[in-house]
């Protein structure tokens, strides 16, 4: 793993609104996500984390501090100018029943990103699109048969891991994972973390996972940041974390979420 860091975030902060309705949705967090980093980021709804990976993907923009990629800053970028970053940063939403097309064949949503000229600035990324349509079907657990298909014909947990084919398509470095499982049924929700897990193993990414729940962040990263009303209040390796947590809200998390079982 490098010591070279892919992000690094500084006093990073995000307010909506001016004056008295202004609500400060994150405020001054610092952060170094390196090459290979298996980063969780907890809290419960409105803790700021999903506005944080907005911001880290380019979704949103900081009213204050400064985001760098690659060494380069990027908060106040352009589009046209954020080609490195679209062909790098791939999201995982957290309803695929919203992120994915209704309109569009699963083979249409999965190659979208291949017709993309930003993401092609990348000269790894695949320009055969049926075999890297059914290299991703595959690797996801999905018949490359059944690419003709529209969403509405899948499971939720089928539909995920559409979602998860789609973002790994341009062979990014950085998978960004919003909620992935909070949408789908307990019963499939093992599955989907486990396949997440194996994908970024196998691609060697570095991965930003997004949950409110500690138990499940456990299962998929190395290290947390635990966010609550828009600040960083803990953070550190996820089992020391797990095991000793340091900070009230962090163990008010612990003991709050039922526990799933995934295997390690």
């Amino acid at each position: 793993m490098s010591d070279h860091p892919l992000y690094r975030l500084r006093g990073l902060g995000r307010t909506y609104g001016r004056g008295a309705g202004a609500v400060r949705a994150v405020h001054d967090v610092d952060l170094d996500v390196v090459p290979g980093d298996r980063l969780g980021i907890v809290g419960e709804s409105g803790s700021g984390k999903s506005t944080l990976i907005r911001m880290m993907a380019a979704l949103d923009r900081p009213t204050a501090g400064t985001i760098e990629f690659r060494g380069r800053q990027i908060q106040q970028l352009p589009e046209r100018q954020l080609g490195d970053l679209r062909a790098s940063v791939q999201m995982v939403f957290q309803d695929p029943r919203s992120s994915l097309n209704p309109r569009m064949k699963v083979s249409d949503i999965i190659t979208e990103p291949l017709r993309s000229p930003l993401l092609r600035q990348r000269d790894d990324v695949p320009m055969d699109r049926e075999r890297r349509l059914r290299e991703v079907m595959e690797q996801v657990g999905l018949p490359p048969a059944m690419a003709h298909r529209y969403p509405h014909e899948f499971s939720g947990g089928q539909r995920q891991r559409i979602a998860i084919a789609r973002a790994l398509a341009p062979k990014p470095d950085v998978l960004v994972a919003d909620e992935p499982v909070s949408a789908l049924d307990v019963s499939v929700r093992a599955h989907v973390l486990n396949l997440l897990r194996e994908l970024v193993d196998e691609y060697a990414l570095t991965m930003v996972f997004v949950s409110h729940d500690l138990m499940v962040v456990r299962h998929v990263c190395d290290r947390v940041l635990v966010m609550r009303q828009g600040e960083v209040v803990e953070a550190g390796p996820i089992e020391r974390v797990y095991s000793s947590p340091e900070h009230d809200y962090t163990r008010e998390l612990l003991a709050a979420v039922p526990r799933i079982r995934v295997g390690r």
